[in-house]
């Protein structure tokens, strides 16, 4: 990583200020549609580089960068052959003598963290096997639009520990609300990045947890998080991950268990019927589409963030 410059990878590598200065500009630029007062990216271009199928981090980027005053390019991993054709070392040295900023969403982290090392323009992490920041950034814009901001938080994710699991378990740490994860015994959280936000919750006085009780976990719930059971890449797993995460399904029966008023959120796309049941993603409890709205403005903000 070049001295001097900001990527965003993971929010473990931002303070709990620069989190909230992030999300207080998503909640300026929202504000401000469709042309942020912040042209912070007049005249700069942004390649997007996607090993991965994207509806909403595509779209959200691409706008992101256009209502900045900015150019979004869009790479398909086939153009480039990303490490296959050429080395990532070597496709970032080119593209920072070309672009201003790149977005990558790759199967492995360790392609993002190469793609910045690299490279003297900022990266930002769109997605990867470990961690997904901007999709964490949307599910805390949309909890403090949702929520009064006094209130104790208690998100509760059910599921695979995941990328998204690991960033919203990152997130809360960071900002100091109780975390707990529900999951078969066999599916539990990455080692290190347990260790890590377990001692980051100690410094925050708050909780991380670590259930296999689904009833029992969301009892005192402000938030209800899934996501899908078979994550892109694990196609292979797809039919014993059905079986392994059936009883770990968000449905009416586990919202009887949770505080009335619980909010229920995916970072979509929904496989429906499965990690959730449509009668409560489509139920008032859901604010999922309108954290897919929110990564376009966090991710605005987030851009903001790389270049003041």
């Amino acid at each position: 990583m070049v001295s001097g410059k900001k990527d965003l990878l993971s929010l473990l590598e931002l303070t709990t200020d620069e989190i909230n200065g992030i999300l207080l500009t998503a909640q300026q630029v929202k504000h401000q549609r469709p042309i942020a007062d912040v042209r912070i990216f007049n005249n700069k271009s942004g390649v997007m580089i996607f090993e991965k199928p994207s509806l909403r981090t595509r779209i959200t980027f691409e706008t992101a960068m256009y209502e900045l005053g900015g150019h979004p390019i869009n790479l398909s991993a086939d153009t480039i052959g990303l490490g296959k054709r050429e080395t990532v070392a070597d496709i970032a040295r080119n593209l920072e003598r070309w672009v201003h900023l790149i977005i990558a969403r790759t199967f492995s982290h360790v392609t993002v963290k190469k793609l910045a090392e690299f490279s003297s323009i900022p990266v930002i992490n769109a997605l990867t096997d470990l961690f997904h920041p901007c999709q964490a950034l949307a599910f805390a814009q949309t909890l403090h639009e949702t929520i009064d901001r006094r209130t104790n938080v208690h998100a509760v994710f059910i599921g695979d520990c995941n990328n998204v699991c690991n960033s919203i378990m990152v997130l809360c740490v960071k900002l100091g609300y109780d975390f707990t994860v529900v999951c078969p015994p066999q599916y539990t959280p990455h080692p290190q990045i347990l260790k890590e936000c377990l001692s980051i919750a100690q410094s925050k006085g708050c909780t991380v947890t670590v259930s296999h009780d689904i009833f029992n976990a969301v009892k005192n719930a402000t938030v209800l998080y899934t996501d899908v059971w078979t994550s892109m890449g694990q196609e292979a797993e797809t039919e014993r991950r059905r079986r392994d995460f059936s009883p770990y399904q968000v449905n009416r029966a586990v919202l009887s268990h949770a505080p009335a008023d619980v909010l229920v959120s995916h970072c979509l796309p929904a496989h429906r019927g499965e990690e959730i049941t449509s009668e409560v993603l489509d139920s008032e409890h859901s604010i999922a589409l309108e954290e897919a709205e929110n990564r376009l403005h966090v991710q605005k903000a987030v851009i903001v963030h790389l270049f003041s």
